[in-house]
C-alpha cells in the first residue's frame, strides 16, 4: 500500500504522519531526532514503498541521508512556499506533519533540489571559511576602534603588514589596553592559521574540478569565489535562464504588481547567503576592469548609488557564470596577465602542498601571445574570437568603444623588458658603453 510521510523535523525530534492515498490518516510518531533512532525508524516503521516528505532546516540533509535507503522517495520542501500555500490559525507540529503529507499526496508541495555529497560538502566549507573571514574582520575592527580611542596612529599604511604587526607588539599602551590588544592579536592569528588550513583543503577540490578553472577567467573571481558560486549552484542545467540563476542567488529585485501600479524594491536575498557575499566582494575588483563589466558599473555608478551599482554588477557576474559554465566557454574578454596570474598562483599553492616546492607552469610567457594562448596553455576551452561574435554583441563593443581593448587581447605583445635592460639600451643609443661595475 502505498503511503505518504510528513515529517516536521526539528533539533531533538521529529513528528511524523503517516496517510494514505485517500487522505487518511494511519498513524502518528514521535522519533528522537538521532542517527541511530533515524537508522531505527527507517527499517521498522517505513517501506520501500513509502513517499517522504520534510522542509529544509539545519539538519535536514542527514536526516535525508539516513533514510533515502528505507524509502521510494524523499522530497525536500522550501518552507517559505510552503507555508503560503497552508497557511493555518491552528499550528502544531501534528499538523504541520499532516499539511506536509497532505501536499505531497496532492502532489502541491514545492520542491527544492538536493545537492550531492560533493556539492554538501563544498557549501559546508565555503560557509565555514565565510564564518572564520568574518571572524578575523572583526579581531581586525576591534583592534582598530581600540587605537581611535587611544588617539594613535600607525605609521604605516598597512597595519596588518610586517612593519604594522612589529609596531603593534612594541606600542606602549596602559596594562588593561596592552591585555586587550595582545589577547585579539592571538585570536587573529588564530583565526588567520585556520583560514590558510581551510584554504590548503579548497585548494585540493580546486585542481580537481576544471570548472574552477573556467570561473578563474572572469575578472574578480579567485578559486574560493569559485567553489562558492558551484557550490550554490550545483548542476546549472536545472536552471532554464539566466535570469532564474540570479533569483537562485536572491540578486533580483522584489516585484509588487497589481493593476497598472508596479513596484521594484530591494534585492530578495534568497537563497545562498554566503555565495552572494563572495560576489559582492569580487565586484569591489570587477569595478575597475577595463572591459565590458567595468564599463557596464561606471556607466551605471554615474546615477545610481554604489550599492545599488554593486548588487547589478553582482546580478552580472552571475549570468556571465552562469552562461560560461552552460556553454563551457571561458570569459572572452579577460586579461591574459591577470588570467595567466591567478593560474599560476592556483598550481603553484596546489604543487606546494603536495611537494613542498612551488612550480613554474609558464602560463606568464603565453600570456604575451594573447588570450587564446593562455586558455589553450591552460588546458581550457577556446573563447570566440572577436571576428566570431554575435553581430549584437560586437555591436555592443562598438557603442562602449572596447573595439580597440578586445583586439589587443587576442594580438601578440612585445616581451616587457626588465629596468636593467632598459637602463643599459639607453646607455647605448647614448653612446655611453655599459653601465661601470661597483667599486667592491
Amino acid at each position: 500500500m502505498l503511503r505518504f510521510v510528513g515529517l516536521d523535523v526539528h533539533k531533538h525530534f521529529i513528528e511524523a504522519c503517516f496517510i494514505d492515498r485517500r487522505g487518511k490518516v494511519l498513524e502518528r510518531c514521535r522519533v528522537d531526532c538521532h542517527g541511530s533512532e533515524l537508522q531505527k525508524f527507517g527499517k521498522w516503521q517505513l517501506r520501500k514503498t513509502d513517499c517522504v516528505a520534510l522542509e529544509a532546516t539545519t539538519n535536514t540533509w542527514p536526516v535525508v541521508a539516513h533514510l533515502k535507503p528505507h524509502v521510494q522517495q524523499v522530497v525536500v520542501a522550501n518552507p517559505l512556499k510552503t507555508k503560503a500555500i497552508a497557511e493555518a490559525n491552528i499550528k502544531t507540529d501534528k499538523v504541520d506533519a499532516e499539511v506536509l503529507a497532505q501536499l505531497l499526496r496532492c502532489g502541491y508541495l514545492p520542491e527544492v533540489w538536493q545537492p550531492d555529497p560533493a556539492t554538501q560538502t563544498q557549501r559546508n566549507l565555503i560557509t565555514h571559511r565565510v564564518a572564520l573571514s568574518s571572524r578575523r574582520t572583526r579581531h581586525k575592527n576591534r583592534i582598530q576602534c581600540l587605537l581611535s580611542r587611544l588617539l594613535l596612529k600607525p605609521p604605516c599604511k598597512f597595519l596588518w603588514s610586517k612593519p604594522g604587526r612589529t609596531w603593534l607588539s612594541a606600542v606602549q599602551l596602559p596594562s588593561a589596553e596592552r591585555f586587550v590588544l595582545d589577547s585579539e592579536l592571538r585570536q587573529f592569528d588564530q583565526t588567520e592559521q585556520e583560514l590558510q588550513m581551510l584554504d590548503r583543503e579548497l585548494v585540493g577540490i580546486a585542481t580537481q574540478d576544471p570548472r574552477v578553472r573556467l570561473l578563474m577567467t572572469l575578472p574578480g573571481v579567485n578559486y574560493v569565489v569559485a567553489l562558492g558560486l558551484l557550490a550554490a549552484f550545483g548542476d546549472v542545467t536545472r536552471f532554464g535562464d539566466a535570469d532564474h540563476a540570479a533569483a537562485y542567488l536572491g540578486l533580483v529585485p522584489k516585484t509588487r504588481q497589481s493593476g497598472f501600479k508596479c513596484y521594484h524594491g530591494r534585492i530578495t536575498k534568497a537563497g545562498n547567503p554566503q555565495a552572494r557575499w563572495l560576489l559582492t566582494q569580487a565586484c569591489q575588483h570587477v569595478a575597475r576592469h577595463p572591459g565590458p563589466m567595468g564599463t557596464f558599473y561606471q556607466r551605471l555608478a554615474k546615477r545610481k548609488p554604489r550599492q545599488v551599482a554593486l548588487m547589478a554588477m553582482a546580478r552580472k557576474l552571475a549570468t556571465v557564470a552562469y552562461h560560461m559554465l552552460k556553454n563551457n566557454e571561458p570569459y572572452r574578454y579577460a586579461k591574459p596577465e591577470l588570467v595567466a596570474k591567478k593560474l599560476t598562483q592556483l598550481r603553484s599553492q596546489a604543487q606546494q602542498d603536495r611537494s613542498g616546492c612551488s612550480g613554474s607552469p609558464g602560463l606568464t610567457r603565453a600570456a604575451r601571445a594573447g588570450l587564446s594562448a593562455v586558455y589553450e596553455q591552460a588546458g581550457l576551452p577556446p573563447a570566440k574570437l572577436p571576428r566570431a561574435l554575435p553581430p549584437g554583441e560586437q555591436r555592443m563593443l562598438d557603442e562602449r568603444g572596447l573595439t580597440g581593448y578586445v583586439d589587443q587581447l587576442y594580438s601578440t605583445r612585445p616581451a616587457e623588458r626588465s629596468r636593467s635592460s632598459k637602463h643599459r639600451m639607453q646607455r647605448n643609443e647614448q653612446g655611453l658603453g655599459p653601465t661601470p661595475s661597483r667599486p667592491d
